[in-house]
């Protein structure tokens, strides 16, 4: 029982003591070296980078048989593959169509778009939900809701929209 609750040795604790600090200064200066994007609200990839980054940091403080220059060097390096990627989106539709989903139309003109939604195992409840957030109270003052790349879900309330309208181009359902 005392193995359970308990380290090994002292050691293990001066390791934890000094390791746990180190990593966290480290990745916030990794964060802020890679910008806004690693920790924005995440589309596919970047959830994985940050699964990723949380594994690689508790490796770093916990095991003894990680160093924690090799995770720093795995969480650099994982940072800079997303900075590459995302800067490669930016540059490229190709790659931007590989790696991001588009936008999904879920509500038009009040009325919920029930094979988009279940396409995208989206639920009734959760668009209303999204609606109320919007500060709405039926589904009637709704011209569309949007399923972002991120997966949140943007309501635009009925006005004088137009379906040309720029940023209403890459939804898929327009």
């Amino acid at each position: 029982m005392s193995q359970l609750l308990f380290p090994d040795s002292f050691g293990d604790i001066i390791r934890i003591l000094i390791s746990a600090p180190l990593m966290y200064f480290a990745v916030v200066c990794f964060i802020r070296l890679s910008g806004k994007r690693s920790t924005s609200q995440m589309n596919n990839f970047d959830w994985v980078v940050t699964v990723a980054l949380g594994s690689l940091v508790g490796s770093g403080i916990i095991l003894a048989d990680v160093t924690i220059t090799e995770a720093l060097l795995a969480i650099g390096l994982l940072l800079f593959m997303q900075w590459c990627l995302t800067s490669l989106i930016v540059r490229s539709r190709f790659v931007a169509d590989l790696a991001k989903a588009e936008p999904r139309l879920l509500v038009e003109n009040g009325q919920i778009l029930k094979r988009a939604a279940s396409k995208e195992r989206i639920s009734e409840r959760e668009i209303k939900s999204a609606v109320r957030e919007a500060g709405l109270i039926s589904l009637s003052d709704v011209q569309w809701v949007i399923l972002e790349t991120d997966a949140s879900l943007t309501v635009l309330p009925k006005k004088d929209y137009s379906p040309q309208n720029d940023a209403l181009a890459n939804v898929r359902g327009f």
